[in-house]
């Protein structure tokens, strides 16, 4: 048994009534060889604010090389970051445990509407 991997990316971009979503993602610079490849979503926390999530950017490019390597078309987008450790001792340090669910959110909805 075969996986489709193209299984959601069919419903979003195939057939003539969904010239209106190819269009969209062409005018980003997408081709029609890029759509017919699986879009694979890389979600990406980089925050100017965080040591530790300052790097991801440049991650974030590496693994869209690996996605077009390996067939894909990545397609990136960003999500929130809380760093406990720049507002620790403050309120403001109560919103890190908080922003973990709604990164997860913020990830299933956004692939989910797209």
């Amino acid at each position: 048994m075969t996986h489709d991997l193209r299984r959601e990316s069919r419903v979003l971009l195939d057939g003539p009534d969904r010239a209106p979503s190819r269009a969209m993602l062409k005018a980003l610079g997408l081709r029609d060889a890029d759509l017919r490849r699986p879009l694979i979503a890389i979600a990406n926390t980089w925050i100017e604010v965080m040591p530790c999530n300052v790097h991801l950017r440049r991650l974030a490019e590496q693994v869209k090389r690996g996605v077009r390597a390996a067939g894909g078309t990545p397609i990136e987008f960003n999500t929130i970051a809380v760093s406990d450790g720049v507002s620790m001792g403050t309120a403001g340090m109560k919103a890190s445990l908080i922003s973990r669910e709604v990164i997860a959110d913020s990830i299933e909805l956004v692939v989910r509407g797209h």
